[in-house]
């Protein structure tokens, strides 16, 4: 007669072979992904990955917090980044919406292979390839307050590595139309970001370009 006991023990036992016979299948881990607005090198990216997540901005909680950082970089008489420009050739494109996002930077339109060079002195502390930047070039300024970022480049400088002090002026790349920008308007994507206290190259706080270089 089949007895509740005798039940329970059919049940256990069904359970202790399927644990045998079957191997034990763990959840695949989550993967983070970093969401980045438009035009800072830029790409989602698993941050399980040797390199850093590409740089994610905030907006200022405070206007004057802006402000002061253009005054600051004002100062600095920043070179335009692009050999032989004219300021007249720097597209105040900050606050535009690009694909959702804002633009943050400013774009100077210049023949393909137009020397790129470094608007002021300071370390190169990344070059970075991303989806939307293409190839780019991460610079910290002499005092590590400000990061500059040059993207869609058509290649860097042969005579310059990561880690390299470059002084103002010098060339550092080539205008190009890496990653998403249109492949018949060779320019450079140039934009500014206030580090954060740890200084990593990919965080900040975005500053308009555009009044910087038009002190200049």
């Amino acid at each position: 007669m089949i007895t509740f006991r005798s039940l329970i023990l059919v049940g256990v036992g069904t359970f202790l072979i399927g644990v045998l016979i079957h191997p034990v299948i763990f959840p695949k881990p989550l993967k983070l992904k970093t969401f980045v607005p438009e035009g800072h090198a830029d790409k989602v990216q698993d941050v399980s990955k040797s390199d850093p997540p590409p740089p994610q901005f905030q907006q200022p909680e405070e206007i004057e917090t802006c402000q002061e950082s253009v005054q600051d970089l004002q100062n600095r008489h920043l070179l335009l980044p692009v050999q032989g420009a004219r300021f007249e050739d720097v597209k105040d494109t900050f606050s535009e919406a690009r694909g959702g996002r804002v633009h943050e930077a400013v774009d100077i339109l210049a023949p393909r292979d137009t020397p790129v060079v470094a608007v002021d002195e300071g370390k190169v502390v990344k070059f970075f390839y991303s989806v939307r930047g293409g190839i780019t070039i991460y610079q910290f300024d002499p005092t590590e307050t400000y990061c500059y970022y040059y993207a869609h480049l058509d290649r860097y400088a042969s005579d310059i590595k990561e880690g390299d002090y470059v002084r103002r002026g010098q060339v550092i790349g080539y205008v190009g139309t890496s990653g998403n920008a249109p492949k018949d308007t060779p320019h450079l994507h140039f934009a500014i970001f206030k580090l954060n206290a740890d200084k990593r190259w990919w965080e900040g706080t975005a500053i308009d370009p555009y009044p910087v270089l038009k002190k200049q």
